[in-house]
């Protein structure tokens, strides 16, 4: 078999290397089956996807493997920061909402707060982030137990967040801060071992180029050549982004944001083109069917396994993105739902974005501050059924739906890092999460029923030393979990399953 793929990626003519790779990738998903894709050669269909050059078309793209770092760091931090975390009023989409032809609240609160004529860009050199220190922001995420970190290095406002050369006295180095936010802070992460990436909106609201390729019916490319491509290519260049989260695609089409393209040249040619990872925002129909991982929507957790690598991007203040002065308690996620959202979708092959909005003096808030760390706390005794994880065989008990379920497997699956393990597979350890402790102290499950019932498997709790008795009771298993005063977890709890 090695042979056989050897000569498919060596021994075609470059004209038709596109539909070899294609043909081989699909090959590879019924040798996996088989279990007979031995390790070596899977290293060399990994370097050959990642030497070979991208043809600017979907088809092409798409057989791209996803760089195995992002499937397995699992947990990355979202920060909203922008000109809007000034009025820090209702949402990061002040701007345009307060200039819709309807009256609203906002265009009531700039009546009661500003004088009349107060324009937006007024709000840039209040925006002073007089308190940013990039180090105390990238150890508390490091504490947080992330391990990748997303700033929006340009929202649809159009303020960037770093000295670019087609922002003229609208970016952070000029007007507000006086700092290139994004190069402070991704050198801060990096130094924390943590990997930088970065949001960027294709699209600005008032941009009079943009706009003018949009009364063109996008039939012009003006700003995407002159705007779009240079700020990207320019923050690839200078600051090296780990993941390109793109957004701000709905009202154009992938031909004319020119997505093909550009993703060919960051796959192909850019200093990043073996690690970057893109999410599916890229023009009208695209979500959801190309880029390395999908968003689909905001807040996007389906609950069930995903076929393809897949991404839920949530935020910690239930109702916006960027901060809001405003906010009450109630809009706060408790710890217990933030569990939730990362326990549910990295069952199902996903991750987990969590967003947070500093403020305009550069802080993060206490309460958001508080939640990232409990998640630290939480992450340092049961990250192992996290961290690298794949997904099992059953992702929430068909039994108790309070119990969710993960793996560790020895190989990392290049073609489909969602896939359940197959027909003879190893797996390491399986992992049973369970989000509600049970009022009798016994936790009764079904989907590892037959595991047990093998005989081979013994079952403990991290954090907490010693095994747990179990008993299979009509089909179901009753495990005996320990005093739950005793146990080093306080908010959700991890067995561990493991061959004797």
């Amino acid at each position: 078999m090695r042979i056989l793929i050897l000569f498919a990626i060596f021994g075609v003519a470059a004209a038709t290397i596109s539909d070899t790779i294609n043909s081989l990738i699909s090959q590879m998903d019924e040798y996996a089956n088989m279990n007979d894709l031995d390790d070596d050669a899977d290293d060399i269909l990994r370097k050959s996807n990642f030497d070979r050059k991208f043809l600017p078309n979907w088809s092409d793209l798409d057989t791209r493997m996803l760089p195995e770092w992002y499937d397995k760091a699992k947990i990355g931090i979202f920060l909203h920061w922008g000109v809007y975390c000034v009025p820090s009023y209702e949402s990061e989409w002040f701007w345009v909402n307060w200039k819709a032809s309807k009256r609203n609240k906002i265009s009531d609160f700039m009546e009661k707060n500003y004088p009349p004529g107060f324009s937006y860009q007024e709000f840039g050199p209040q925006f002073k982030a007089e308190f940013f220190d990039p180090k105390a922001w990238a150890d508390l995420f490091s504490k947080s137990g992330a391990k990748y970190i997303v700033l929006t290095s340009k929202h649809h406002e159009g303020y960037t967040m770093f000295p670019s050369r087609r922002s003229f006295s609208w970016n952070s180095v000029e007007v507000g801060p006086k700092r290139d936010i994004v190069g402070e802070l991704s050198k801060a992460v990096r130094d924390k071992n943590l990997k930088f990436g970065v949001y960027h909106s294709l699209y600005e609201w008032f941009n009079p180029i943009y706009n003018e390729d949009k009364r063109a019916n996008f039939s012009t490319h003006k700003y995407v050549m002159t705007k779009l491509w240079p700020d990207i290519k320019q923050l690839v260049n200078d600051y090296k982004p780990s993941v390109i989260w793109s957004d701000g695609d709905w009202e154009a089409h992938d031909v004319y944001w020119k997505s093909p393209e550009l993703l060919a040249w960051l796959y192909n040619d850019s200093p990043v083109k073996d690690e970057v990872v893109v999410n599916d925002r890229w023009g009208i129909d695209i979500p959801g069917k190309h880029g390395d991982f999908y968003n689909y929507a905001d807040r996007y957790n389906p609950g069930k396994l995903m076929e393809h690598k897949w991404e839920n991007a949530f935020t910690v203040d239930k109702k916006s993105w960027g901060f809001r002065r405003n906010m009450p308690i109630t809009d706060i996620f408790t710890l217990n739902q933030i569990l939730y959202e990362i326990v549910s979708t990295v069952s199902c092959g996903g991750n987990a974005l969590i967003n947070v909005g500093p403020t305009k003096e550069g802080t993060i808030a206490p309460i958001f501050q508080e939640r990232l760390l409990s998640l630290g706390a939480w992450l340092s005794i049961n990250g192992e059924a996290i961290y690298g994880s794949s997904p099992w065989h059953s992702q929430n008990d068909t039994l108790n739906g309070n119990v969710w379920y993960t793996c560790v497997k020895p190989n990392y699956n290049a073609v489909h890092p969602t896939a359940m393990p197959h027909k003879g597979e190893k797996i390491t350890a399986i992992y049973a999460i369970i989000l509600k402790w049970p009022s009798n102290s016994v936790l009764t499950v079904r989907d590892v029923m037959d595991i047990l019932h093998s005989g081979t498997y013994k079952v403990e709790m991290l954090g907490n030393k010693g095994y747990l008795e179990w008993q299979i009771n009509k089909g179901d298993v009753d495990i005996k979990l320990p005093d739950k005063a005793t146990t080093t977890s306080s908010h959700a709890w991890t067995l561990k399953f493991t061959l004797k």
